[in-house]
């Protein structure tokens, strides 16, 4: 995180044709990738962060209503979209993932805190942030990606008790997919040849997102292929020696209870023992939320902020 950092170029009015209208682009240099920052309304900034195998047009329709009220980031991590695509595991440990998120805070709103709101890969990867760096977060609303090393704590405790041993078991089915991604090539290769081309498809009758839009990217294969990456750098080192990772920031957990790959007991307990200010917010949805309740979502990072902003200051 002590490389330095520069914007290359701001872009606007949607001069490169993959933002949505009326949202500015620009890029800037993260921790050695370029990253596509894209910025829409004005007022408080919110930074919303995308997921697996997703890009920032994930957060689209929520960013809408948002900007109602609020100046919107989103962006394009490192392996999606219009972002750099590294090619070695290494690159996406969770210290590259952090500092292009400084980088971009950097960028868009400098030495202010920011509102994060995170989903899957999103929210994972944004509980590290506010354990490393909660000076430049206001609140942290995380969505259906609960923090790799408090997961762990949980599997930990749980197994310790009868009652917790089906928890853990229940959540180990929903992971399955975690092991299958260890596996090298066979991933890239089915994500190349066979699942992307259907991807749409399967979101549609599973979770009930709408078809159409800008989602998924036309990136989505080799999207997915490199974000395979993400599970290969970071998940069996947190499970084999998890950290503490605490945070003083105001901090929302939206629970969808119908989500297919985070039970609800894993995401409502994991983060109890480390968030100091933390409320936790059930929802009947699947886990693409944002894409398939954007108002519901919309209206809870809005609530949350406001609260957030009312509370004494923790830091």
């Amino acid at each position: 995180m002590g490389r330095r950092r520069h914007i290359l170029h701001a872009v606007s009015n949607n001069t490169e044709g993959d933002a949505a209208p009326g949202v500015s682009m620009r890029r800037v240099r993260g921790d050695g990738v370029d990253l596509a920052v894209y910025e829409r309304g004005q007022g408080p900034a919110v930074l919303l962060v995308h997921g697996y195998p997703d890009t920032h047009a994930v957060w689209d329709a929520v960013a809408e209503r948002l900007a109602v009220r609020f100046r919107v980031i989103t962006y394009d991590v490192r392996g999606a979209g219009a972002s750099s695509r590294p090619g070695r595991r290494e690159d996406y440990r969770f210290e590259h993932l952090v500092a292009d998120m400084a980088a971009v805070l950097d960028a868009v709103s400098p030495g202010v805190p920011v509102n994060l709101a995170g989903h899957d890969w999103g929210s994972i990867q944004s509980w590290e942030a506010v354990s490393a760096m909660p000076e430049r977060f206001a609140s942290f609303t995380s969505i259906a990606g609960p923090c790799l090393d408090h997961a762990a704590y949980w599997s930990r405790a749980n197994l310790r008790r009868p009652s917790g041993v089906r928890a853990v078991a229940r959540q180990l089915v929903h992971s399955w997919y975690i092991a299958a991604f260890q596996v090298p090539v066979v991933p890239e290769l089915f994500w190349r040849h066979v699942l992307a081309r259907r991807w749409e498809g399967l979101l549609e009758r599973t979770e009930g997102v709408p078809a159409g839009g800008r989602h998924p990217a036309p990136t989505l294969a080799e999207d997915a292929a490199a974000g395979v990456n993400l599970y290969r750098a970071n998940v069996l080192a947190a499970r084999r020696s998890p950290g503490e990772r605490r945070t003083t920031v105001p901090t929302q957990v939206v629970v969808p209870t119908g989500d297919a790959f985070v039970t609800p007991a894993l995401a409502a307990e994991a983060a109890r023992p480390f968030a100091e200010r933390l409320q936790v917010r059930p929802v009947r949805a699947p886990h693409w939320v944002p894409l398939t309740q954007p108002a519901e979502i919309a209206r809870l990072i809005g609530e949350h902020i406001t609260q957030a902003g009312k509370c004494p200051a923790g830091r």
